[in-house]
């Protein structure tokens, strides 16, 4: 089949309806008409659509080693430096799209899915047959072009208990039994983001398990698709409310949804288990095959689109309503250009420093990506909290596109004029700096950056722990002996005195 067109996408979705609620109602028929996700479908779409664009069929896809046709450039196992810039421009384009604001656009899980693929030994070592699973589903995954979905974290019931000691054992997801057709689960996972228009969900552990006998029926890996019977998406509000590109030009477009995943004793089929009841296998995996490292390339790139988007609507709003001269606004202006240049020299670096890993794929290297996935959800806020400080009542001052065309037209055009710019464009620019910035689409995106790769202190915990410090205390220890040294050496009694 090879890389998908956006008919083809929503063609997909159509054919294979699945369970989700939302606003209290299950979704019947098309889901790519419902209001929550009629136009999120139609923008990820265009994310397909821009693969079968011949002016970027080399940029965006690549020749199949298995088919001989072409697929996403996102599923490529890159062999060189030259494969990883290519994916990493391939991802640029697609985070442009949206400005950064597709979080978890399909590349995301690709990219991932490849390096385990990779490390298919790394699965075996479970059982044999889990090494072959992996390997066919990502090449079904890369031959069919399929958008993947992913849930990882347990219910917010209570925190300070494991999964077993919570007061329902099924609150958790949890194998219940196993069949000679697979294993059967039954509890819930959050969170889902893109889950009700995906195609598949990928089922994988987040959470550090601590071993225990008890804890065996909670280690898994698994992917299935989203029509599988007895999976249930429970959707969160929807925040696109059905306004126009002009009053809502993000939510209106990009509002991905996030769902929490109820099990209802689901069958998995053998074929589809990548892990099972190895909980050191299962804690290791995204580290020892390398995905959260191709996540996080991914996730760099988005976050240097995203930064792209948000200077270019501050440094838009200084210069229209004319304030871009003042000090103080050049200063928060500079700011972003920081944050951005920042982004930047860890993707760079990343890319420049990347190596062959012990599976043999080109891996970027770890260290930047790390620092810049740590360093960004402390940034983002700060770069929403510029946009509303340089917006100010001009962020409150919004007319509607039906004021502007209606009645009272006349006067939003003479009193909401900007210095270079006329009612209109500053409006509708102001309204983009507000659904960034103010809007329940707005705040969700920066509770999602807050959030992206889990909780910030335990990441925080991570690098620190697992960066190499011993070099640079062996620096100090040597600087301390040279100074020792040279002190004795000058000494009254080494002189003879």
């Amino acid at each position: 089949m090879g890389a998908r067109t956006g008919a083809e996408y929503l063609r997909g979705l159509r054919e294979r309806p699945r369970e989700v609620w939302i606003h209290g109602e299950r979704v019947l028929g098309d889901i790519t008409e419902h209001p929550a996700f009629k136009n999120i479908t139609r923008s990820v779409a265009a994310l397909y659509d821009m693969q079968h664009d011949p002016s970027l069929r080399d940029a965006m896809t690549f020749v199949s080693p298995s088919s001989g046709e072409r697929v996403g450039l996102s599923f490529i196992q890159p062999r060189s430096q030259d494969d990883l810039r290519r994916r990493s421009g391939m991802m640029k384009r697609w985070a442009d799209y949206s400005g950064g604001f597709i979080g978890r656009s399909p590349d995301y899980l690709n990219a991932g899915l490849a390096a385990m693929a990779a490390a298919s030994d790394y699965f075996a070592r479970n059982d044999p047959r889990f090494g072959d699973n992996i390997k066919r589903y990502y090449e079904y995954v890369r031959e069919h072009d399929l958008c993947l979905t992913h849930t990882l974290i347990t219910p917010q019931v209570n925190r300070s208990a494991g999964p077993a000691r919570q007061a329902d054992p099924y609150i958790v997801a949890r194998v219940v039994k196993e069949t000679d057709a697979g294993i059967v689960v039954r509890g819930a996972r959050m969170l889902a983001t893109l889950g009700p228009i995906a195609d598949e969900i990928e089922v994988f552990p987040s959470t550090v398990l601590k071993g225990t006998e008890e804890d065996a029926p909670y280690s898994f890996a698994f992917a299935i698709p989203c029509d599988t019977p007895g999976l249930k998406f429970l959707c969160r509000e929807s925040f696109d409310y059905g306004r126009s590109h002009f009053d809502h030009p993000l939510g209106s477009r990009f509002e991905e949804m996030d769902a929490v995943v109820v099990f209802d004793d689901v069958l998995v089929p053998w074929e589809r288990v990548f892990l099972y009841q190895d909980v050191q296998l299962c804690n290791g995996v995204f580290a020892e095959t390398n995905a959260v490292v191709h996540m996080a390339h991914q996730v760099v790139v988005k976050n240097v689109a995203k930064t792209e988007f948000i200077f270019g609507i501050a440094t838009s709003i200084a210069d229209r309503i004319g304030i871009d001269g003042f000090q103080h606004v050049q200063e928060k202006l500079a700011e972003l250009i920081m944050t951005l240049e920042t982004m930047r020299a860890f993707l760079r670096a990343a890319e420049a420093d990347a190596a062959v890993d012990r599976w043999g794929v080109m891996t970027p290297a770890w260290a930047p990506l790390n620092a810049a996935r740590n360093l960004f959800p402390r940034l983002y806020p700060r770069m929403i909290e510029i946009i509303q400080q340089l917006g100010a009542s001009g962020l409150m001052a919004l007319p509607t596109e039906a004021d502007i065309h209606g009645p009272i037209g006349p006067l939003i055009d003479r009193y909401l004029q900007g210095r270079n710019v006329d009612a209109y464009n500053r409006v509708k620019l102001f309204r983009l700096a507000w659904d960034a910035s103010l809007s329940a689409f707005g705040a969700r995106q920066v509770l999602y950056e807050r959030f992206f790769f889990g909780d910030p202190v335990r990441m925080a915990g991570a690098l620190y722990t697992s960066y190499p410090k011993e070099p640079y205390k062996e620096r100090i220890q040597a600087f301390l002996d040279q100074v020792e040294q040279q002190e004795t050496a000058t000494s009254p009694v080494a002189d003879g005195e």
